[in-house]
């Protein structure tokens, strides 16, 4: 499943792995060094009944600290001969210039964090941490070092187990994530920049955050002190349990700047479980394509709110096709939990198991539906033309279309209009010639007659399903 975008807009900050550190045998050190919180004063008891203050991290670090590790790895990487030549922008455009010549291997080293969650070495961890490792070494509080084996990961969310040789480790407590609440005080203690056992606190700043190019994970974003080397480090609440895995930043700089995000703990045990069971990681899929409902998209549909997830595309023999899904029907429930936007979508199926049955309450053609699913699995790997354009300017949409030709639909891989000319609202909306107008407002249209039909019974905006490539998204254009 993905979330698509017409026209993504660009990230004015940076989403970094909060991870390994270095590249071709350097490591490079971007801004200052988070320092250690200060526990609270001793006036403060560990107690989580006394929410309004934060509680004793100094007796949590104690406690849990020395089940917390260092992960550093070693390896190589493919990179092009041609990377770190000024050169290979002038040339390698050309058949045979320095860009053709073949790729090859620098050393790569990095380092993490992990925590151990059984006693007989069992290490979780982020995949990107241990990605492309030859060799992974774990650093104890007691400064004691193992090779470590990966046992599994798991890139889709981010989540690696790894196993160390020992026996009586210290091991961390597991919290519950539904009972963790925006504002609550939470702890992380990893390696920024090599620098082992740093402990940082923070407050959560939102849960069940998505991602650009990340809607798999509902994320628990804070306002903790993480940084490049934090990565695979356990998240604590007030209470000493682990509720996440630091993973990612947002940085202009490479460093902190306020916003971190963990992966919830339920979808991390989920994904080790797996990993320890089966020694690989199926994911459920439903096989749709979803964007987030604005409020000209709920205006368009009719909804009492902006809210679910809006389905632009439902691919032929899925679980969400065998259920019935079409495009323009909006999720708004899954199982009786709310799907506030497409992200939480994405997240809940990640966390369902493929063949399990899920009921999908839907907003269709102005009213609800129910629909069950049959969820599927993730692979291991993943009419003739009218002569002249017609222009359709009801309500000053700004749209010059025709029907594709023959050619054309084997091409689209499907039936539509062809949008040859578009100004006005059509242009500001974000709609471009080339693109293939498929459905407007939910209702299917293969000749510029059914678009004026469905004009002459629309609002103020109008809801254009669009095909630009392989990609189909609902476009939201006001015409009144």
């Amino acid at each position: 499943m993905k979330t698509s975008q017409m026209k993504p807009s660009r990230l004015v900050m940076a989403l970094l792995a909060a991870g390994a550190i270095g590249g071709a045998g350097a490591t490079a050190v971007v801004g200052g060094v988070s320092m250690a919180a200060t526990a609270p004063a001793a006036s403060a008891p560990f107690s989580a009944a006394n929410p309004s203050t934060p509680s004793n991290f100094a007796q949590i670090t104690r406690d849990y600290g020395p089940a917390v590790v260092n992960i550093s790895v070693s390896g190589t990487r493919k990179v092009s001969a041609s990377e770190g030549d000024p050169f290979a922008q002038f040339f390698g455009q050309f058949p045979g210039g320095r860009g053709q010549m073949p790729s090859r291997e620098v050393p790569m080293r990095g380092e993490g964090s992990g925590f151990i969650v059984s006693n007989d070495g069992i290490i979780l961890t982020n995949a990107h941490v241990v990605q492309d490792a030859k060799e992974v070494t774990v650093k104890l509080t007691d400064r004691r070092e193992f090779k470590a084996k990966v046992l599994g990961s798991d890139p889709q969310t981010d989540v690696a187990v790894i196993k160390i040789d020992a026996k009586n480790l210290p091991v961390v407590k597991v919290g519950d994530v539904n009972q963790l609440q925006v504002g609550e005080w939470v702890l992380a203690i990893g390696s920024p920049y090599g620098l082992e056992n740093t402990a940082t606190a923070g407050i959560v700043s939102a849960k069940g955050r998505s991602l650009p190019d990340d809607t798999s994970v509902p994320f628990i974003q804070t306002d903790v002190a993480v940084n490049p080397g934090n990565s695979g480090g356990p998240l604590f609440n007030d209470r000493g349990e682990v509720v996440g895995i630091n993973s990612q930043i947002y940085s202009r700089t490479g460093g902190f700047q306020g916003l971190s995000f963990s992966i919830p703990i339920d979808v991390a045990y989920k994904i080790k479980d797996q990993i320890l069971e089966h020694g690989k990681v199926q994911h459920a899929r439903l096989g749709v394509t979803v964007q987030e409902v604005n409020q000209d998209l709920a205006d368009s549909f009719k909804l009492d709110s902006p809210s679910g997830a809006l389905v632009s595309a439902v691919e032929k023999g899925s679980a969400a096709a065998k259920a019935g899904l079409q495009p323009g029907d909006v999720v708004r429930q899954i199982d009786g939990k709310t799907i506030v936007s497409s992200g939480d979508l994405a997240s809940t199926i990640t966390l369902a198991s493929p063949g399990e049955k899920i009921k999908l309450d839907i907003w269709r053609n102005g009213a609800h539906k129910e629909l069950v699913a049959t969820l599927g699995s993730i692979p291991a790997d993943k009419t003739q033309a009218s002569a002249g354009d017609q222009e359709v300017q009801r309500g000053q949409l700004g749209l010059a279309l025709r029907p594709l030709s023959p050619q054309e639909q084997q091409a689209a891989g499907t039936e539509g209009l062809l949008i040859e000319r578009s100004i006005g609202p059509a242009a500001k909306a974000g709609i471009e010639p080339g693109d293939v107008l498929l459905s407007l407002n939910g209702v299917p249209v293969h000749n510029v007659g059914q678009v004026k039909e469905a004009l002459s019974k629309a609002g103020k905006t109008v809801a254009l399903l669009v095909q630009r490539g392989e990609d189909k998204i609902f476009v939201p254009v006001q015409i009144g």
